[in-house]
C-alpha cells in the first residue's frame, strides 16, 4: 500500500511495508551463538584496515549521520546509496547479491529480513552480537535474531502507544483507558455522547498496526525449527484481540475505515476520531494530518490485557551487512557504530528525525524537547522511553508480504459484511501457510 507519508520518521509520517515474496529455502537454526560468543563466526580481517563501503538505504538525512563517520574515519569512506523502500529494494538487493556485486552495508525492514536471510544475502552478526546486545532491550534485540543467529543490528523502532484528545476527552468527561476492557466500554459511552464521535477506527489497510495489537497481546506467528516452519497466526491471543476488535466494529460502537485516507485525515482534525492507537511516529503524522489540532494530543500507553505493561512494535528496521561483502571487518566497525555510538543517535534524531532502537539513543539530547506536534506534553519522550522498554516482537517469516495482503483483503471483507474477524484471522493462517508451502519451504502442520 502506497501512503502519502514515511512510517519511519516519527517527525514526519508513515508509508508503505511491502516485501518482495521469498525465494524457496530455509531459515536454520541452531545453538545460539549469542549466548557463546566463541561459537560465534568472528570476521576476516582487520576492522581498522582502509576500506570504501556502500550502504544501501532509504533514510532520509543519514547521509548527515554518515558524514560524521566519514570525518573520523578518513581511510574508511561510506557511500550512501539513496534507495526506494520496500518491494523495489529487497528485489534490487536479491538481485545484486546474485550477480555478486551487494553493496557491503543494506538497511532492512524488520518484516524484510527473513526474505533477505533465505536468499542468503546477509551475513550471520552473531560475533558482533555479543558486543552490542546489551544496548537493546531483549524486544527489540529478538527482531534481528532469528534461529539462535544475528543477522542485522537494529536501527530503529515503533514502539505502540495511544494518542487521544485530551480537549474532547475532558469536554465530555471521558476517562483515559487503561485496559481494552475499559476501552470497549469508553468506545461505547462515546457513541452515547454524541452519534457523530467515534473512540477510534479499525484499518483493514494496515497489516502491520494489527501485526503490532498482535504482538501486544502475546502472539507469536512464526517459528523456525531447522529450516521448518511453524504458523500460528490464528494463536488464542490473535483471535481474542481480532474478536475485541470486530465485535466493536460489527456493533458500531467503533469505526471500521482504513487510516491514512483523506477521509481519515478529516475525522483526525475534526473530532470524529477520539483516539489512534499508533506509535512513537504517531505524533509527526499528527502533525501532517491535522495540524490545527497542536496541544490538544496526548499520548499514554496502550489498554493492556492483563496486569503486566507490555505494548507491540509497528514499525522499525535495522542495518545488515552482505554476506559477499569483502570488507565485513569495517563493515561491522563501522554498523557497531552507527547503531550504538552517542554521536550517531543524537545525528540520527536531528538528522533522520527516527526513534533510535538502542535505549541510549532514546533518551539522547535532542529528545529532550516534546514533539511540535504535543507542546502540551514535555514529558513525551521520557514517557515513550519506558513504554519502549515493554515492547515485544516476533519471529517473522519469508512471506509477510502475502500475509499481509490477504489481511488487507480478509478483514475488509469482514469489516463490510460484519463478519466474524476471530474466522477472518483463521483464514488468514491457512492463506499464509498455502504460500508457505508453494515457495517451497517445510511446513509444519499444527
Amino acid at each position: 500500500m502506497d501512503h502519502s507519508f514515511d512510517r519511519r520518521r516519527f517527525l514526519r509520517g508513515v508509508g508503505g511495508l511491502g516485501l518482495v515474496a521469498a525465494l524457496p529455502g530455509g531459515l536454520a537454526a541452531c545453538s545460539s551463538s549469542d549466548d557463546d560468543p566463541a561459537a560465534a563466526p568472528q570476521p576476516s580481517g582487520d576492522p581498522d584496515a582502509p576500506a570504501k563501503l556502500t550502504f544501501w538505504t532509504w533514510t532520509t538525512g543519514i547521509d548527515k549521520v554518515v558524514a560524521l563517520w566519514n570525518q573520523q574515519n578518513p581511510t574508511q569512506q561510506v557511500t550512501v546509496s539513496a534507495q526506494a523502500q520496500g518491494e523495489e529494494l529487497l528485489t534490487k538487493i536479491v538481485t545484486a547479491h546474485r550477480a555478486g556485486n551487494p553493496p557491503d552495508l543494506i538497511h532492512a525492514e524488520y518484516q524484510a529480513l527473513p526474505v533477505l536471510i533465505t536468499n542468503g544475502v546477509t551475513a550471520d552478526l552473531s560475533g558482533l552480537a555479543a558486543e552490542v546486545k546489551g544496548a537493546f532491550t531483549d524486544g527489540t534485540w529478538g527482531l534481528t535474531s532469528f534461529g539462535g543467529k544475528t543477522y542485522a543490528i537494529p536501527q530503529d523502532v515503533g514502539p505502540m502507544m495511544l494518542y487521544y484528545r485530551e480537549d474532547l476527552f475532558q469536554q465530555f468527561g471521558l476517562t483515559v483507558p487503561k485496559t481494552w476492557d475499559e476501552f470497549g466500554a469508553l468506545a461505547e459511552q462515546v457513541r452515547g455522547k454524541d452519534s457523530k464521535r467515534y473512540l477510534a477506527t479499525f484499518s483493514s489497510g494496515d497489516p502491520g498496526w494489527f501485526a503490532g495489537l498482535a504482538e501486544q497481546a502475546g502472539a507469536n506467528w512464526w517459528a523456525n525449527d531447522n529450516g521448518t516452519w511453524s504458523v500460528t497466526i490464528n494463536d488464542e491471543p490473535t483471535k481474542k484481540m481480532a474478536k475485541f476488535w470486530g465485535d466493536l466494529v460489527n456493533a458500531g460502537s467503533l469505526q471500521g475505515k482504513p487510516m491514512y485516507t483523506p477521509e481519515w485525515n478529516k475525522a483526525m482534525s475534526d473530532g470524529t476520531l477520539l483516539a489512534w492507537p499508533s506509535a512513537v511516529w504517531g505524533a509527526g503524522v499528527l502533525e501532517g494530518v491535522a495540524p490545527t489540532t497542536k496541544g490538544k494530543w496526548k499520548m499514554v500507553p496502550m489498554p493492556q490485557w492483563d496486569a503486566t505493561p507490555v505494548t507491540g512494535f509497528w514499525g522499525g528496521s535495522a542495518t545488515a551487512i552482505a554476506a559477499k561483502s569483502k570488507q565485513t571487518a569495517q563493515a561491522q566497525k563501522f554498523v557497531k557504530w552507527l547503531n550504538t555510538d552517542p554521536a550517531a543517535l543524537e545525528a540520527f534524531v536531528t538528522s533522520g528525525g527516527i526513534y533510535p532502537a538502542a535505549t541510549a539513543g532514546q533518551s539522547t539530547p535532542a529528545l529532550a524537547k516534546a514533539p511540535a506536534m504535543m507542546p502540551n506534553q514535555p514529558t513525551f519522550f521520557t514517557e515513550a522511553a519506558a513504554i519502549a522498554k515493554t515492547a515485544r516482537g516476533f519471529t517473522w517469516a519469508p512471506n509477510v508480504n502475502v500475509t499481509y495482503s490477504q489481511y488487507s483483503d480478509l478483514f475488509a471483507k469482514a469489516v463490510q459484511s460484519k463478519g466474524d474477524f476471530a474466522a477472518a484471522v483463521d483464514q488468514l493462517q491457512a492463506a499464509s501457510v498455502a504460500d508457505l508451502k508453494k515457495q517451497g519451504f517445510q511446513v509444519k502442520e499444527s
